[in-house]
């Protein structure tokens, strides 16, 4: 558990170090320096910006007040105390920090060692140091206590000079979880009993039981520091009503996501979206939806309500109504290769029982790295066999790329557009990929193509990822679609072009209509000659639910909005597939914090939207549906879905290990 507290400010000393928080302090209080992750930048950047925000608010809301005092439990080697002091926000503030004695000892010897912090803190007091202080100024103590040992706790704050008649603020940032509930649940009581006017800031995880808490989980406990409080408080709900249970009067909770969206300015929002390049939009959100800020009160005067804040973006509290359930199973493969373990691939159908898959990042060789393979999966007489593509043309390089598209445009000939390497690197065009036409439909391993570049003039609206490429027909011609993405240079497009088959030049082809929002990372499918464009994370990185319909007309095309009841739920990264007049949408992200999205069907004909949840329970792992290819076969009204998942956060890399099957008989008779 202390090793933990270590990590996390080595995390907050690099993300201040990339400018996502102004604090000079960090550096010297961090022994080691090591540079982490924008992914884990961004995740200790709003835990950093929620407390600080509810902290102020807190002074701001008492300054009226002779003597206000804070106290932070599990402080660590947080720098929060000097960067008050800098501000010149701690004039009537007595700061208490406890932790373990060892740690304490720590911070104690690092602080009398160093002038740029033993000059802010002032006159050390070391005569009058009590049994468990460790460091004493006029305006800080720091303790060293064992926090589950609540007897010894407020014996020690007594004696410390902590007065229970001031206005008080407790902040318990990532520590009480680490506590035995039984314990953790005293010591909030105790606050509010024992303290007349008093707040709670809290900083916690939750939703143990998805896919990405499952793999959170399991990362604390290989730590040996499990989440005691996940068991008894999973969610929002249970930790607010725990607070009013010990004796709060008041509470507010929300998640990060709607912290970040809800309660930061968006010059801020665009500020930090704009520090490093960045592309893990689906674990960056994912994180925030497993941790949450509380604030509680009682006795304030006026009341303390700092996460009351500009709710500019609809709220998701009400749990999904689902439709039904759909149970996936393992696909069986015959196979002895692990390139089906990838996110940020593609998957195509290039004839009757015969998938390509190709990109991504993944497994390969027992490493993790951007997949240079390609995969082929074939069925035949009912069983699934998988291998690796031979390629001809060994000079050619296959540029490793994630997140672009394979439009198949006969059963031998499939154009690859844009992906990128990096997300400052993304000069990756188009390529033509041959199969022979007498390849081998029997032995995945007998499969070849060939790789052929080519700049065609058309290839600079190429230079983009997180796009679509969707096959249309206008007066009974095939264009290719190209639509959305992001760039290096722009987070996000809208704009579109029609592609010329076989010559891949761009055609001049009038679209009238609303014009939809930028996106990336939405859906599309080719729909009477037509395309379907649903979902997608637009600009602010907000996901997005709307549907639009490009049809064909007499002079060219016309977006046309599809009107969906319910509403469609904002969402994004998931894939998408149209049969008998209905598009299912499989998978993604989106902020509604009680579910992950499963399946859902939306009925063109007349708007009805029906959500579906995934039956995981027959799976030994957990199932991540972002980053995932799908493939459906109309024959067997199934899904095949392959690959998915992501780096979650700091708890490591979780890819979905088989491909899985889901039979969505029961779902499209029904309708």
């Amino acid at each position: 558990v202390q090793d933990t507290g270590g990590s996390s400010a080595v995390s907050k000393c690099s993300a201040a170090e990339r400018g996502y928080v102004q604090d000079r302090f960090l550096r010297l209080l961090v022994g080691r320096r090591r540079r982490r992750a924008p992914l884990v930048h961004r995740g200790y950047y709003v835990r950093a910006r929620a407390v600080d925000h509810c902290v102020q608010d807190f002074l701001l809301k008492t300054q009226s007040h002779p003597r206000t005092q804070i106290l932070s439990l599990g402080a660590g080697f947080d720098s929060l105390y000097f960067r008050l002091k800098d501000m010149g926000l701690l004039h009537h503030t007595v700061m208490y920090e406890v932790d373990f004695p060892n740690v304490a000892c720590q911070k104690a010897t690092l602080i009398k060692r160093t002038k740029e912090l033993s000059a802010l803190v002032g006159d050390s007091g070391g005569d009058r140091l009590g049994v468990t202080t460790t460091f004493s100024g006029q305006d800080y103590k720091l303790l060293g206590v064992d926090l589950s040992e609540l007897p010894k706790l407020s014996t020690a704050l007594e004696e410390a000079g902590l007065d229970n008649e001031v206005a008080t603020l407790f902040i318990a940032e990532v520590v009480l979880t680490y506590m035995e509930n039984s314990r953790s649940d005293a010591l909030i009581q105790w606050a509010a009993e024992h303290f007349s006017h008093a707040c709670f800031l809290l900083y916690e995880q939750m939703h143990p039981e998805d896919p990405f808490g499952r793999v959170m989980q399991q990362h604390f406990s290989q730590l040996n520091s499990a989440l005691h409080s996940l068991s008894q408080y999973p969610d929002c709900e249970a930790q607010q009503r725990r607070f009013f249970e010990k004796g709060w009067t008041e509470c507010s909770v929300m998640d990060m996501n709607e912290f970040f969206t809800c309660c930061t300015p968006e010059d801020e929002q665009r500020r930090v979206q704009a520090l490093e390049p960045f592309d893990e939009y689906e674990e960056w959100h994912l994180k925030c939806s497993h941790y949450f800020v509380l604030t509680a009160s009682k006795g304030m005067e006026p009341s303390w309500t700092p996460l009351l804040c500009n709710m500019t973006v609809p709220r998701h509290h009400d749990p999904v109504q689902m439709a039904g359930s759909i149970s996936a199973l393992v696909c069986p493969v015959q196979s002895e290769i692990s390139g089906l373990k990838r996110y940020g691939h593609h998957s195509a159908l290039i004839k009757p029982n015969v998938i390509l898959t190709t990109g991504g990042f993944g497994e390969e060789d027992g490493q993790h790295c951007r997949l240079r393979n390609f995969h082929v999966l074939i069925k035949h007489a009912g069983c699934w066999k998988a291998g690796c593509v031979k390629k001809e043309n060994t000079d050619r390089r296959w540029d490793e790329r994630l997140y672009h598209t394979v439009s198949c445009l006969s059963n031998s000939l499939a154009l690859v557009v844009g992906g990128r390497m990096s997300p400052s690197n993304a000069a990756l065009g188009m390529l033509w990929l041959r199969f022979p036409k007498s390849c081998n439909d029997l032995d995945p391993n007998d499969v070849t193509l060939e790789l052929e570049s080519l700049q065609p003039a058309a290839e600079p609206v190429a230079l983009r990822w997180r796009h679509s490429t969707t096959e249309v027909i206008f007066k009974g011609v095939k264009y290719l679609f190209l639509y959305g993405g992001r760039s290096a240079m722009q987070p996000v497009l809208g704009d579109w072009c029609f592609l010329r088959i076989p010559e891949i030049s761009c055609a001049m082809i009038s679209v009238e209509g609303p014009v939809p929002e930028s996106r990336h990372s939405h859906s599309a499918c080719s729909w009477k000659g037509g395309v379907l464009i649903a979902g997608g994370l637009g600009a602010a990185e907000h996901p997005l639910n709307s549907v639009f319909f490009l049809r064909e007309t007499e002079h060219g095309f016309q977006w046309q909005m599809v009107e969906t009841h319910p509403p469609l739920i904002p969402r994004y990264s998931h894939t998408a597939h149209v049969h008998d007049g209905k598009l299912l949408l499989v998978g993604g992200v989106w902020f509604h914090s009680f579910s992950v999205p499963g399946i859902t069907v939306i009925d063109l004909m007349t708007g009805l939207c029906l959500d579906y949840t995934i039956n995981a329970d027959h799976l030994e792992w957990p199932l991540m549906l972002h980053n995932h290819s799908s493939v459906f076969l109309p024959d067997e009204k199934e899904l095949l879905l392959i690959g998915g998942g992501g780096n979650c956060f700091s708890f490591g890399t979780h890819l979905n290990p088989k491909p899985v099957l889901l039979s969505l008989r029961s779902i499209l008779t029904s309708h």
